[in-house]
């Protein structure tokens, strides 16, 4: 093992992608694998339309962000309507021939030898940029990682487009230079049966061999600066506000349990618009639910707002969480599931198909309900909340059996097995 190792190090690696930014699930996994590849003596590189990582290894691309204006009239049309416009095809060739274009000057400029594509072959949130990695894949035979977060059959919004054609082509691509990485076994199912492609399944991780540091000062104020009064639990929903995540079941479960609590949401919409987050302040005011949005105070770094308030990361703020709520329809894998734990936070989770299946044969110990809030749910929530030694006992089984299934000892033995997949044993 040693010796596959040694050999397999100081590689230059590119991560493709829309946006290597925020707090979407796509970035974080993203620096965890970079936090591995770096460990095990790579140097991590880095191409999207957004990017928050060092400029001096960035190429960002405008045009490659899901939201660039240009990409926003393809996919306006594209998964609105049957027939596509003429000039819509036009459109997404021109793009893809220059993003293809500045694949070429990156991998020049940084001497690539080997590009880990983020979602960007699964999802099709950039058309043209999936198109421009495939045809650069098939021209240069570059040794590829294509590690697929969700696909596009798993979201109600893509599946009427006129654009199936490139879907086919690129999302994802069958080509023998480019191994696919998914993150649960459902997609590795799906994937097997619509493509014919065969994949290998890294869940998501976390450092569970590192826990993380105690609050420190910085936090001291950090629950008046959410809002909370003295008197309250704090309820913690660490996603973004879109339907799938299913945040009215957090407010009905904080009205059932009849204490003084408030839900603290610490994501924005993203990309699917506001109209349910408008449902969803709209739910909590009809519940008469403390329901706070803390996004504009929540960054990936502390630092400080224009009008002078602190911002926060969302790991200042689970430890000071009194209970986490993942009450998701449908998740990809659950990266708030596993910071929850990582911070030996106690969790409600719906029973989504994923947990039911990869994750919940673990043996996790959680407060679980099935759709909708039942009495037991509510039951055992008051229950946890109102004794620390059951809390703690739970957080700390928790931790423990997340470390065995979901670490970064597990993820750096994938990810060695995928580099000798590219480059052999010397």
């Amino acid at each position: 093992m040693n010796d596959t190792h040694s050999s397999l190090t100081n590689r230059h690696i590119g991560f493709v992608s829309t946006r290597f930014a925020g707090t979407d699930g796509v970035s974080l996994e993203t620096n965890k694998w970079a936090t591995v590849l770096e460990r095990m003596g790579h140097t991590c590189f880095y191409f999207a339309g957004q990017c928050e990582q060092a400029p001096e290894r960035s190429h960002v691309v405008p045009e490659a962000f899901f939201s660039h204006p240009d990409i926003d009239v393809i996919n306006t049309i594209a998964f609105a309507s049957y027939i596509r416009p003429p000039d819509i095809s036009q459109r997404i060739q021109d793009l893809k021939i220059h993003l293809k274009d500045q694949l070429y000057a990156f991998t020049r400029k940084f001497g690539i030898e080997l590009l880990i594509v983020e979602n960007a072959l699964a999802i099709p949130m950039n058309i043209p940029l999936g198109l421009a990695i495939t045809e650069f894949v098939a021209e240069t035979a570059m040794p590829t990682i294509a590690h697929h977060h969700d696909f596009f059959w798993e979201r109600k919004r893509f599946l009427v487009n006129c654009v199936w054609d490139y879907l086919n082509m690129s999302f994802p691509p069958h080509m023998p230079q480019i191994q696919h990485v998914v993150i649960n076994s459902s997609g590795a199912n799906q994937l097997s049966l619509r493509t014919g492609i065969s994949s290998i399944i890294i869940p998501n991780v976390m450092d569970f061999e590192h826990p993380p540091p105690p609050p420190d000062d910085y936090t001291r104020h950090l629950r008046t600066d959410l809002g909370l009064n003295e008197d309250e639990w704090l309820i913690l929903q660490p996603t973004r506000v879109v339907q799938r995540k299913g945040i009215e079941h957090a407010i009905e479960l904080i009205d059932r349990l009849g204490m003084s609590a408030r839900l603290v949401i610490s994501h924005a919409s993203g990309d699917e618009g506001d109209g349910y987050e408008q449902r969803v302040r709209e739910f909590a005011e009809l519940m008469k639910i403390q329901a706070t949005f803390v996004s504009d105070i929540i960054g990936t770094q502390r630092g400080m707002t224009s009008d002078g308030r602190k911002i926060y990361t969302l790991n200042d703020v689970y430890p000071q969480a009194d209970l986490v709520t993942y009450p998701s329809t449908f998740e990809g894998f659950g990266n708030a599931f596993l910071e929850a734990i990582y911070f030996r936070r106690p969790l409600v989770v719906n029973n989504y198909s994923i947990f039911a299946i990869d994750i919940k044969p673990k043996g996790f110990r959680v407060i679980e309900f099935d759709s909708y809030i039942t009495d037991e749910t509510v039951v055992q929530t008051r229950q946890v909340l109102e004794t620390p030694e059951l809390s703690q006992e739970m957080a700390d089984y928790n931790y423990q059996l997340a470390r065995r299934y979901y670490s970064y000892a597990l993820l750096e033995r994938n990810l060695q097995k995928l580099l000798v997949e590219c480059f052999g044993v010397i």
